[in-house]
């Protein structure tokens, strides 16, 4: 399966679907690009699709550095340099649209439309004590119950009824999954960092912000706010869906962005 080679040396693992303008689709904290598996096949009738696994993560090298969003945008960037695109849409979800922004700002010339889903610009006490309480389960509890916690932050309360034998096959797998819990802790570190407030307004990409209602990892207040200050931002927000929406409305999902990237 293809990796792209980093200039430090370093792999990110990618995959490309479909034809048509370029979309990457970039995953959360997690960082493994199968997170849009259910929704990449549709979005390819559309658009040339590029998923990666963030580096750290998954299939991508588990590099033992200090991780930051900027370096995480970097490594995207690089990666669309090294497949010879010009611009690309951008989807980024949560940590993803963190990413999205650092982009959008530092690099304009690169973004074509932005679509930033459940993220947030800047940390505050809420976000700040939630991964608090993360980061001390993945350090003291260990994987499974990092996983577990997460579950229950990230997806609405049915979706985990209905699917708690799948979220208890990947507890089972937890130390495969995170076999670096320093990884994900730094990672954690990096995306509470993350503050490009009082930046938004050199965004210049049209930019469309979703979110779910009911998501309890970035409340609906910080997609308000990015709308607020990035210059002609829309919003669209979901009845629910917890702050995995995409894997629970797909069909709305899709159809809201691929209009958004689609309209002239």
């Amino acid at each position: 399966m293809p990796h792209f080679r980093l200039r430090d040396g370093a792999e990110l693992y990618y995959e490309t679907h479909g034809a048509g303008p370029p979309l990457f689709l970039v995953p959360g904290l997690g960082g493994d690009g199968r997170f849009w598996e259910s929704n990449v096949a549709e979005l390819a009738r559309s658009f040339t699709v590029i998923v990666h696994d963030h580096r750290g993560t998954a299939r991508s090298t588990l590099s033992k550095i200090t991780y930051s969003v900027g370096q995480m945008a970097d490594d995207a960037l690089q990666l669309v340099e090294g497949l010879g695109y010009d611009k690309v849409h951008w989807c980024g979800h949560s940590t993803g649209g963190a990413m999205g922004q650092a982009l959008a700002i530092d690099r304009p010339d690169r973004i074509d439309r932005l679509v930033l889903s459940s993220t947030w610009a800047r940390t505050d006490a809420f976000f700040r004590r939630l991964f608090e309480v993360r980061s001390l389960m993945l350090r003291d509890l260990g994987p499974a119950a990092y996983l577990k916690a997460s579950a229950l932050a990230l997806n609405m309360p049915s979706w985990v009824r209905d699917h708690d034998a799948d979220l208890a096959a990947a507890e089972a797998r937890a130390h495969e999954t995170i076999p670096e819990p320093a990884i994900v802790l730094s990672r954690i570190a990096a995306i509470v960092a993350h503050d490009r407030r009082a930046e938004l307004q050199k965004v210049r990409a049209p930019t469309l912000a979703i979110c779910a209602r009911d998501d309890t990892v970035t409340p609906l207040y910080f997609t308000e706010e990015l709308v607020r200050l990035i210059p002609g931002a829309r919003a669209y927000v979901l009845a629910d869906g917890g702050h995995a929406y995409p894997n629970v409305h797909g069909a709305e999902f899709r159809r809201v962005m691929t209009a958004f990237l689609l309209e002239s």
